[in-house]
């Protein structure tokens, strides 16, 4: 599985397809537009992908999702309010579903987790549009380890059932604070609930009211034996 951070909580996974195109390419969260860590546009983003996966509503999350889902043809898969927003803004494959529910895509199969956030869309005029339920999201291809991005979300003790249920290797798990959890409870979590191999912290450095550096994640995270990738925004680390 090859992983790139185009800052913030945006990433692309490519991952072995099952068929003979060679790898499939998905995008989560996409939000790239005004986003000051974005190293790609979004055309360049639409370019060869396959899925787009939303774990939320919030515009840090789903900024550009409409004009790279009609530019790519992705196929979205999002919770049943986002996807029914998608499809209502001219995005025509949807993969409608909710918290505890699994959609197998072929390659790999998504699978929806409670996450402890909020979930809305500014307006732009001061109103919000409600957009379901804030999850987290596992990614499971059927060649190689599944991962689990926890979108935004505090610690919370039924993580220990998302790693019984789906066994996930790789964590992608927001240190930023404020909004998400901070690199302690990031680290708690990792470390008491799950066993990860390697894990991507993100949702930090963007903006200023978020922690600037994933030093106290790494120094908490010093002996648990669990790799830490922090590539800069733009890189890339391939896992498994």
């Amino acid at each position: 599985m090859k992983i790139t951070w185009y800052g913030h909580s945006c990433f692309r996974l490519e991952i072995p397809a099952d068929t003979d195109k060679g790898k499939v390419e998905i995008l989560i969260d996409p939000f790239l537009t005004g986003n000051p860590k974005a190293t790609i546009t979004p055309e360049e983003a639409a370019i060869g992908l396959d899925h787009i996966v939303i774990s939320h509503g919030h515009d840090d999350h789903i900024g550009d999702l409409i004009p790279i889902a009609k530019a790519s043809g992705a196929a979205v898969t999002a919770n049943w309010e986002i996807a029914m927003w998608a499809n209502s803004h001219g995005v025509e494959t949807i993969n409608p579903m909710n918290s505890g529910g699994t959609v197998d895509l072929g390659a790999f199969a998504v699978s929806l987790t409670p996450a402890h956030h909020s979930s809305a869309k500014s307006n732009g005029d001061g109103t919000f549009a409600y957009l379901g339920n804030p999850h987290g999201v596992v990614i499971a291809p059927k060649i190689g380890p599944a991962l689990y991005y926890a979108g935004d979300t505090d610690i919370f003790s039924d993580m220990a059932l998302i790693a019984e249920l789906y066994e996930p290797t790789i964590g992608i798990l927001p240190i930023g604070d404020r909004f998400t959890m901070g690199a302690r409870s990031a680290a708690l979590a990792a470390r008491r609930f799950f066993a990860f191999t390697d894990v991507i912290p993100c949702h930090y450095m963007t903006f200023g009211l978020l922690d600037q550096t994933p030093d106290a994640f790494v120094a908490a995270m010093h002996g648990s034996g669990v790799r830490i990738h922090t590539p800069e925004p733009g890189g890339s680390v391939e896992i498994g």
